[in-house]
Parts: C-alpha cells; sequence; structure tokens
C-alpha cells in the first residue's frame, strides 16, 4: 500500500527487452542498501517489485499485462518516474490509501497557469467516469490528487507549485497519458451500485 505523497524522482537507466517480460533498471536517490530484493516501489504509480539491485539503483520486471494497461510502455531511457516506497505499519497517512493497481489510462488534455499553481484538465475512459467525483481522489502517474470539478469524463485538478517541482507533472505536455487509479471507496461504491464493469 502507498499513499500517493511522492518522496523521489527517478530515471530509467536501461531498458531490456531480450527477455520474456520487460526488464527496467531505475536509478534513484535513495539509498538502496536496505531495501530487500521483493520490495514494493510504486514507479509512477505502478506497484513494481525490485529484482535486482545497486546501491543506488533497482530492477523491475514487468509483465505484458501491466505493459497493456499503463503506460510504462512509453517510458525509455531517461524518462523521469515518480517514485514512493510501500508503507509500513505505524506510517503516516498524508495523502489516500493507494494500491498501485493502475486501473487504466487518462489523457491530459490540456495545462492552464493559475495564479503560481497549474489548472489541469483530465480525461478518462467512459468506462470509468462513474469512479470520479467531485472533492474526491484520485492517483495520477502515483501522486495522490484532490478533484475539483467534472464535467462527463473529464475532471479537474489544481496543481501547486511544490507538486509541480518535485513530481513529473511538471515536465508532462497535453496528449500525454497517465497512468489512473480511482479512489478504492469509489471502487466499491460502484461495485455495491452495479457499475463494476471497470474494476
Amino acid at each position: 500500500m502507498f499513499t500517493g505523497i511522492i518522496t523521489a524522482q527517478g530515471t530509467v537507466k536501461n531498458v531490456d527487452e531480450t527477455r520474456g517480460d520487460k526488464r527496467f533498471v531505475i536509478e534513484t536517490p535513495w539509498d538502496m542498501t536496505s531495501v530487500p530484493i521483493g520490495a514494493s516501489i510504486a514507479c509512477s504509480g505502478c506497484c513494481l517489485t525490485v529484482v535486482e539491485k545497486t546501491e543506488n539503483s533497482f530492477t523491475v520486471d514487468v509483465s505484458a499485462e501491466s505493459l497493456s494497461k499503463t503506460n510504462l510502455n512509453d517510458w525509455s531511457e531517461g524518462s523521469k518516474l515518480n517514485l514512493e516506497s510501500s508503507l509500513k505499519f505505524g506510517d503516516e497517512l498524508g495523502g489516500h490509501l493507494v494500491s498501485g493497481h493502475v486501473d487504466g489510462l487518462a489523457v491530459l488534455e490540456s495545462i492552464t497557469p493559475e495564479g503560481d499553481s497549474h489548472r489541469l484538465k483530465i480525461r478518462v475512459p467512459q468506462n470509468m467516469k462513474h469512479f470520479i467525483a467531485s472533492k474526491g481522489s484520485v492517483a495520477l502517474d502515483g501522486i495522490s490528487l484532490t478533484i475539483n470539478e467534472v464535467e462527463d469524463d473529464v475532471f479537474g485538478v489544481n496543481i501547486i507549485p511544490h507538486t509541480w517541482e518535485v513530481t513529473t507533472l511538471g515536465q508532462r505536455k497535453v496528449g500525454d497519458k497517465l497512468n489512473l487509479e480511482v479512489d478504492m471507496l469509489a471502487r466499491y461504491v460502484a461495485r455495491i451500485l452495479g457499475k463494476e464493469e471497470a474494476a
């Protein structure tokens, strides 16, 4: 489990497509010495397992299923990623509970400066729009955000300067695809109401 509060940016150092699964080596500012093999790290919202590591990098394998549901196929050498280590019992919940299981891809429709912040409009797949509610929570590329307003399959979020600077959102462009994870509560409410087809 994660909170959606990004603690570092990583960089894709190497992509290996010669294996059965795609393998990424990710450079990180963290000291990886104490991180065990098998640990979970959210990489731009995707919960991935550390299979190898050095002092300042870790390696993950990504299955075809994950590649088909996320923007990981767009990652290449030099790509910047949002990183968050998994929660431990007793950790503070500063964002909202995030599983690292991406529900689908959202598209960045517009970026508008607003004071010192940036307002983003995000389009979600039609079969997922019932998971999105004003003042609800969502994770985009692993970043926990509050939804400001919703109109059909488009919602707006306000990105404060800190988030703009310390996450990859400040490097995103209109048309980019973002990993979308809907709020867990919204998922269960939708199931109870019989709208679970997108879960």
